[in-house]
């Protein structure tokens, strides 16, 4: 399989931004609020704020035990919602597990909610009138599109473990024309399901789960998956295995994570116009 480049069209993106900011009156800013002390979620907001610092995105970080009590956080967000110089705001997930993360993502304004996960933005998007699309979700349609594939008549499984990410994705394939089936835990007959597709996205946090047999001549692969074995990061997919087919592949590291990030940049400054 050829290997998608993320990293490479997310420099092209972030670039883009860089030179969009320093046409605007208005500093984009963004604030993060992390919770806990998971490695990854630190690891992901320090590249969160080593990207906007590049890019000249005005950063604020705000970091929290995972003992403080829910509504300290809540009235952070209020607090940020009615900041005219924060135009982003995003709470990193997941977050500890006595967290209510619905009602802690309610609180977000909809038109700061950076991750387009807000209940409002959710149904525009299902409603095909988005406000605001997840990165992760852009960046996976911005990396198939960069196969010069043609979508419409295209059929595409997602994987994934909650419709929480393959709803919004789904709908966003519809609308340019993409047959979308939709496989959620435990995975029933996953080979020959994927063995249809022609076009494979995965969610799912199971380390070289997916094999490369499965796949048909000439699918595009987006592995969203990351997950660590011993001190190597790993997707979903057995890379190894299915780049010997015939398609494209998204690598893990260098695929998905990349262009999160710099989605997540285009929606600030977005917001923030």
């Amino acid at each position: 399989m050829q290997i998608i480049d993320g990293k490479a069209l997310a420099k092209q993106i972030r670039e883009k931004v860089k030179k969009d900011i320093q046409t605007l009156d208005t500093r984009p800013g963004l604030a993060v609020i992390l919770v806990g002390a998971d490695p990854a979620s630190h690891l992901y907001v320090s590249k969160k704020e080593k990207a906007c610092v590049e890019a000249g995105i005005h950063f604020e970080k705000y970091l929290y035990f995972y003992t403080e009590p829910q509504e300290k956080i809540i009235e952070r967000i209020k607090t940020l919602n009615e900041r005219d110089d924060i135009h982003g705001i995003l709470v990193q997930l997941p977050l500890p597990y006595q967290f209510d993360r619905d009602k802690v993502i309610q609180t977000i304004d909809p038109k700061k909610d950076i991750d387009g996960f807000h209940p409002e933005n959710i149904k525009a998007l299902l409603d095909g009138k988005p406000h605001i699309i997840s990165p992760i979700h852009s960046g996976v349609i911005t990396l198939i599109e960069s196969t010069d594939i043609k979508f419409k008549d295209k059929n595409c499984l997602i994987i994934a473990n909650t419709d929480t990410f393959s709803k919004p994705l789904s709908s966003l394939l519809e609308a340019r024309g993409v047959k979308c089936e939709t496989l959620l835990t435990p995975f029933d007959k996953i080979d020959s399901k994927i063995k249809k597709a022609d076009i494979v996205v995965s969610a799912i946090g199971k380390p070289q789960f997916i094999l490369g047999d499965w796949f048909k001549d000439n699918a595009v692969a987006i592995d969203c998956g990351t997950n660590q074995i011993n001190e190597h990061v790993v997707g979903d997919i057995d890379f190894e295995s299915t780049k010997q087919k015939n398609g494209f592949i998204t690598p893990v590291p260098g695929g998905v994570g990349p262009m999160t990030i710099a989605m997540l940049l285009e929606n600030v400054v977005k917001l923030s116009k």
